[in-house]
This record gives C-alpha cells, structure tokens and sequence, in this order.
C-alpha cells in the first residue's frame, strides 16, 4: 500500500486532523515559498504531532522539513528546535551532503529528482544510472516531482506519468523507495497508484482550496489512496 504525505501544513488543526487519519508524512516546508514555516512554527506543530504518543513513531504521521539547497549548518540548527524524522532535498545537492545529512543528524533522507512538465521522453536505463547512481546508499528514497523554475518542485503540476517505471526499476536495485508528486489530486491519484503502484504520494497544492488546506479534501486523497 502507497505511503501518504501531505506537505505545506501550517496548522495545529491540520496536524490534528492528519493524525486520525492513515497518513505517513506530514511536511513541513523551510524552504522560500507561500506555505514556508519557521523553526520555531514547525517545532510547535511537531509537538502537536508527538502529543499523547507514548509508542514511538510507529503511531504517529513522520515529521518531514522540506529544503533547497540547505547548509549542514541550517540543518542541525533547525532541528535543534523542530526535531524531524525526515529531511528532504529539493534542490542541487551532492550525494556528500545527502549521506551528511544521515549520517551527522541521524534521519532520513528524500531526495527529490525535477522532471520537466511538457517532456514525454522516458529516459533510458542508462540515463537514469548517470543522474542518481552517486546517490545510492546517501538517501532512503527518490521522490519524482514536476520542476518549478522558481521553487524547484511544488508546481501544482503533473508529469509524463509513462517516465515512472524506469525510475522503479532504479529504486527497486539501490534498495530505496520510488515516491511520486506533483500536480496529484483526489481525482487523479488513484489512477496514479492502481496504474504505477510507486511506494509513495505527496500532495500540498492539490488538498487546499484558496490556499488553505482542506480537510474533506484531504480524506478524499487518503482514502483514494489506501483502496487502489
């Protein structure tokens, strides 16, 4: 069954309502964009996911700080005051910092990989080994996302679907998880999962209405989800 993130939350009332449902990963967004927290904001929604868990992060949605191009430093000072679970990557990183990253602070790691919005090329074995086999053994999972000029990921937009299955076979070998994102919705989601079954789905843009996320719209996602 396909792992849930909702990404972008900003809420102790989103947290709250996430957490009585099957959802995997809530996002937490430092990097520039609209639905950007603070250390200090993430940390206090963070607390709201912990409160009342007494069994470790088996029962509970992980925490997941969503970045560009951070510093080691900006990293370990954030989580001194959000603690995440998850650190993902969105920008240029190296496969050094990204094996830094686990090693240093101890969580695990997401690396986002841009594909463009209008291209249907499905790129070859050979490609695909060019582009991430330097991250194998640094991340615990790829996450393929529409490119945003400006952000990087986050667009609101989907890709070529038909380019997923190269990227599983990759994950598959490297032993890491194949997660999707961009442009998903309650929708369209299920045909994502029954037709390409990746190990996991991430949505912010398309679980919010004028900005705002919306919670019936939210338990559409998740449950359209768990019964592909």
């Amino acid at each position: 069954m396909a792992t849930v993130k909702i990404c972008g939350v900003r809420t102790p009332e989103t947290v709250r309502e996430l957490r009585r449902l099957s959802v995997d990963h809530i996002g937490f967004v430092f990097a520039k964009s609209k639905r950007q927290v603070s250390a200090e904001e993430a940390g206090a929604l963070i607390r709201e996911l912990h409160d009342g868990v007494s069994g470790g992060e088996s029962e509970r949605p992980l925490a997941v700080g969503v970045f560009v191009d951070p510093s080691m430093e900006q990293l370990e000072a954030i989580m001194d005051k959000a603690p995440l679970d998850v650190i993902q990557l969105h920008g240029s990183e190296s496969p050094e910092l990204c094996a830094a990253v686990k090693q240093r602070i101890g969580v695990r790691v997401f690396k986002a990989v841009s594909l463009e919005r209008e291209s249907r090329d499905i790129p070859s074995a050979e490609n695909i080994a060019g582009r991430l086999d330097r991250y194998r053994g640094a991340v615990d999972a790829i996450l393929l996302d529409t490119h945003d000029p400006v952000y990087g990921g986050g667009s609101g937009t989907t890709f070529a679907w038909e380019c997923i299955p190269p990227y599983q076979v990759w994950a598959r070998e490297a032993g890491v998880q194949l997660l999707v994102a961009g442009g998903l919705t309650p929708d369209n989601v299920d045909n994502l999962v029954s037709s390409f079954g990746p190990d996991g789905v991430d949505v912010s843009s398309g679980v919010e209405t004028e900005g705002t996320k919306d919670l019936d719209k939210i338990r559409k996602f998740v449950e359209r989800v768990k019964r592909s």
